[in-house]
């Protein structure tokens, strides 16, 4: 119980963090922020305790493949930021992401088996 309170609590100071950041000169810093491997650390420590190192290099693997649902993410955020409202923007993106995510998983139970 102890630790799911702090991870909330990580949590919620990175809300607060990229809340700070977005409003100082510095606001792209923002963006990066997210990308700390804060959730990946966690990930990594579990899947190695329960799985062994073979599966934390499978997981680091997949990971990498997933950047590219986040890529698409962005480039589809950067592309529409200006020609539509922000809830279009991020809502399209999103769906981007979604179905990138899904694709990605898809193909990966399919040639990683």
């Amino acid at each position: 119980m102890l630790s799911l309170f702090l991870k909330c609590i990580l949590g919620a100071a990175v809300v607060i963090l990229i809340s700070i950041l977005s409003k100082s000169k510095a606001f792209y810093i923002a963006g990066l922020v997210p990308l700390f491997p804060t959730f990946a650390l966690i990930a990594h420590v579990i899947v190695s305790q329960q799985q062994g190192a073979e599966a934390l290099r499978k997981t680091a693997l997949f990971g990498l493949w997933s950047l590219i649902p986040y890529a698409l993410y962005l480039i589809m955020v950067y592309a529409l930021a200006t020609k539509m409202s922000m809830w279009s923007c991020l809502g399209l993106a999103t769906l981007c992401w979604i179905v990138a995510a899904a694709g990605l998983i898809y193909e990966w139970q399919i040639f990683q088996q």
